[in-house]
Parts: C-alpha cells; structure tokens; sequence
C-alpha cells in the first residue's frame, strides 16, 4: 500500500490517522491549545481517501463551528471526531488544573474517564473468560463465599441485571473513617458484614450501579493475580500503546498532564474517600489513546467477533425502546439492527463521552474536566454532522 507524508489543516487544525506518529501540540498562554502545531505524518491511502473526501471538508468546517459554541459554553477538555480511525477533528482548550495558569490541555491531558472506565473492566473480565480462567455464568460466591447475595453471576454484574445496592449510597453510614481512602476490598467486607437491602431480584431486569464494576474490579485480581493496575497495563494499555493511560491511586503523586478536577466555576473538585475504589471508574485517559482503544476493538487484535458480539447484545428487555446494555457498554440498537455502542462517565468534576457508530466506525470523543453537562449534549449535534441521528446519551 502507497503512503504520503501530507499535513491538512483548516481552522488551525491538525488532522491525521490514529496510525501516525504522536506529537505534542503546542500550548499558548490562554490555555486554548488548538493542536494547530503543522505534522508531517505518514497516511495511508485509506486515510488520505476519508481525509480528501469532500464530504469530510463540509464536516470539517460544521465541526469547527460548533466546537465554537462549545468553548462559549464553558467547554474545558479534549475532543476527537474521527472516520474508520482517521481523525477528521482534534481540538484542545482550557487548563489541566485552574491553580496553574500555564498548564493548558493539550493531546497529552489524561482525564479521569469516570464511568468509561467500566468499558475496561469489562473487557478484561472477558478477556480472562476467553483464556478460560472464568465463566460468565460463575456466581459472585465462587469467588467471594461469604458474599450474602445469592444467584448473582458475572453476566449479570456485567449487564447491571444484579439487583445489588450502590456502595455509593451505603458506605456512607457504615464506613467510620471518611479521612481513609475505601478500597474494594473494604466495600466487600462491608456487604458481607452489614448486608445492605438488595434492590431488586437478581436477573429480573436493569439497574445501573457501580457496585456491580466494584466487584469486577476486584474478581479481576482474584482471577488474575495481579492488581488491577498491572493487569490493565499488561492486557491492554502497554500492548495497544496508550502511553498516557492509567488507573488512578489516590495516594501516589500527580502524574505530569494529569488533570484535576473542578467544580463548573473552577474550583477545585477533591477527591472523596470514595476515589480508592476501581473498577467502576478511576482510569486516566487522553483522547488519542482513546481513539486507539476504539480501534482495537474492531480489529480482531485483542477478542474474538464472538466475545465483541457478546459485549454488544442487549441483555434488559423489560422496557420497549432502542436503549440497552450490553456487556460493559450502553447500546442504542436502532431497527435496521445498526447500533450506537458508548459509555459516558460522570465523577466529580468530570464528565466523559465515548460514542462508537459501529456502522461506519466512527468515533466522537469528549473528555472536560470541570463539570458541564453540555458535553452529553454535544454527541447528537455531533453525530447528526456525522450523518447519523441518534439521542442525548446518560451517564
């Protein structure tokens, strides 16, 4: 296949395939990072076709225009639209951390990903299950015994089809210590100790909850062996070369380009005893590395067509309607059976897209890390520029 070093801007932007070679896009003093540093990076003929098509130039410039209104609303973060793993936009504004007037985002800003990080979780749950380690339909007791909630399987954590209470609500009238970081261990022990009231019957239909991801984060290490961190890094950061991505540990010092989180005004947002948990959040990530995740999953590089069409199946048909959940991602399953495959995040300060149009592999990323709900309200603008009508997505 023929390759071309080109550079194509418009509006000040750098556009090139997640391929290419990465580069730091340059800072200026406002912390309005553009990436409008010129590259000269190697494209493939793929990438130079969905880049000269003319149907991307009129997306281009729609997607400039309304990444302006964007920035009017108070938008702090990072952004990629990108087609078939080419990036068609790329834009960066705002500051890292407010108390740092000099620390502007730019494509190497990792952000707290929120409820996005449970797309990892589950994925490497079934990553274990295709090595044979675990089944989909073991109970939580072959892992936790004395766990008090009977009939629960791994799918059904998967699926939020447990029926189990949220350790958000329940930790905070049974944890004594609130200036000591909970661990997952700690939130089992708490269960298993004070048994908070199930929910629901287990299996009878869909209730989004982080204890759920919790208790995948934890099965993982039992499972695996290794913490939670190292098995990240080894199954799927370190080999897909997302460099700047990691699970966060409250007690370790500030990584360079972390980004802190802040309140809509731009105070800082603190971390609470609850940021010790993982598994239902607490990844770091930038949007390039993002954008490599997203295509890592159509490319047979890491599962089986299998294990990704059972991450996508809707699991909860109680409601009528093309919303569900699959195995780790909410779904929109429209009636021509295309699908919306996507998880957003919202934790403290932060609030996260990752919108996947499976169809035509196309790919819009927000990260903002000072609280606005208007980056949820950015996918259906963004998606109808795309082509394709879809709704407002939830956390």
């Amino acid at each position: 296949m023929k390759a071309a070093y080109i550079v194509l801007t418009i509006s000040g932007m750098a556009l090139y395939a997640i391929t290419a070679c990465q580069s730091n896009a340059a800072n200026n003093k406002e912390g309005k990072n553009k990436a409008d540093t010129p590259r000269t990076e190697v494209l493939s003929e793929t990438a130079m076709a969905v880049l000269n098509a003319p149907s991307t130039k009129a997306q281009q410039v729609e997607l400039n225009s309304f990444y302006r209104d964007m920035v009017r609303g108070g938008f702090n973060g990072s952004m990629i639209v990108a087609k078939k793993g080419v990036i068609i936009f790329e834009q960066y504004h705002g500051l890292e951390n407010y108390r740092n007037r000099n620390s502007a985002i730019n494509d190497s800003s990792s952000f707290q990903l929120a409820s996005v990080s449970k797309t990892f979780t589950a994925m490497g749950i079934l990553s274990l299950m295709e090595k044979g380690k675990l089944g989909l339909q073991d109970s939580v007791q072959k892992y936790y015994p004395q766990f008090p909630y009977k009939g629960i399987t791994l799918q059904m954590l998967l699926s939020h089809r447990s029926g189990l209470p949220n350790y958000l609500y329940f930790c905070d009238s049974i944890w004594p210590d609130k200036d000591k970081f909970l661990t997952n261990e700690d939130v089992i022990q708490l269960m298993i100790k004070h048994r908070p009231r199930i929910q629901h019957t287990p299996g009878t239909h869909f209730q989004y909850c982080n204890t759920n991801y919790m208790l995948l984060g934890a099965i993982i290490e039992k499972v695996s062996g290794q913490k939670y961190t190292e098995f990240m890094q080894q199954t799927f950061f370190n080999p897909l070369g997302m460099t700047n991505t990691f699970v966060y540990d409250p007690s370790s010092a500030v990584r360079a380009h972390q980004t802190a989180s802040h309140k809509y005004n731009g105070q800082l947002e603190p971390d609470t005893y609850f940021d010790g948990v993982f598994g239902d959040k607490g990844i770091y990530s930038t949007a390039r590395d993002m954008l490599k995740w997203d295509q890592a999953l159509y490319n047979g590089q890491l599962f089986s067509a299998e294990t990704i069409k059972a991450a996508y199946t809707p699991y909860s048909h109680e409601k009528p309607g093309i919303r569900n959940y699959g195995l780790g991602w909410r779904l929109m399953v429209y009636p021509d059976s295309s699908e919306i495959v996507y998880h957003n995040g919202w934790w403290h300060g932060n609030n996260t897209v990752f919108n996947r149009i499976i169809k035509d592999t196309s790919t819009i990323i927000i990260l903002g890390n000072k609280y606005n709900r208007n980056i949820y309200r950015a996918v259906k603008p963004v998606s109808a520029i795309l082509g394709h009508g879809t709704e407002e997505g939830e956390e």
